[in-house]
């Protein structure tokens, strides 16, 4: 049997941090004097801190000094932080934990690939971190999504061919991440933002047993997609 490699994303797949994001953001843009819309906040995901916070300053055309965005990034986190430390396994989203055991029981490979720094205290903190063979994040990234780096990098960690990964994905961004890594690309979401991927389901829990199957014999992305949803 040829081992799979299954590469998710954490905020919005995993775990429902997504809202402590927006909600982190939109109080730093806010007090910037910028207006923040969840249509913004669609665009930041999967994206770096760094370059989120320079989209929401372009956004809002305020500028600067290099002192200022340090201490504003610190403050997103702090925010974000704050929020995170009460999390437990009841952030977990509908049908992740099924899945994940499901994966494992049947040989294949788990991956991490997320731009959160954060990446492994979430995990630890909702008890997840043992399904996961490989974590790629935000520590020991170079490139942001929409570059495939990360999910590029999560693949060679888990000894698996790029075209033998399957992706989940909450973002635009790593969407078009995991089809330029010539991987399978699940978009967990709305269609209407994620329209570029193989295949979009409104939630974890809808993965279910014959999918998965037909994701672990698909031999490539072009045979998976052979197939009518």
């Amino acid at each position: 049997m040829t081992t799979k490699g299954f590469i998710f994303d954490l905020d919005g797949v995993i775990v429902d941090t997504a809202k402590y994001h927006y909600m982190a953001w939109k109080e730093l843009a806010n007090s910037l004097g910028i207006a923040f819309s969840e249509a913004q906040n669609e665009q930041l995901k999967g994206v770096s801190r760094v370059d989120s916070l320079k989209k929401i300053l372009t956004w809002g055309q305020v500028t600067l000094s290099y002192q200022e965005f340090a201490d504003w990034m610190t403050a997103k986190n702090d925010g974000y932080l704050s929020y995170i430390d009460q999390m437990d396994e009841r952030e977990i989203l509908p049908g992740v934990v099924d899945l994940l055991s499901s994966i494992r029981s049947k040989g294949h490979a788990i991956a991490l690939g997320s731009a959160s720094k954060n990446a492994r205290l979430i995990l630890e903190k909702v008890g997840l971190i043992s399904f996961f063979d490989c974590i790629v994040d935000g520590t020991n990234l170079t490139k942001a999504k929409p570059d495939p780096e990360v999910f590029l990098t999560g693949s060679k960690g888990l000894g698996v061919p790029p075209n033998s990964c399957v992706v989940f994905e909450d973002a635009a961004a790593g969407i078009k991440a995991a089809n330029a890594a010539n991987m399978i690309s699940i978009g967990i979401g709305k269609k209407e933002f994620l329209f570029e991927a193989d295949i979009v389901l409104s939630g974890m829990d809808q993965v279910n047993e014959s999918l998965l199957e037909l994701l672990i014999q698909s031999v490539s992305k072009e045979s998976f997609n052979q197939y009518q949803f």
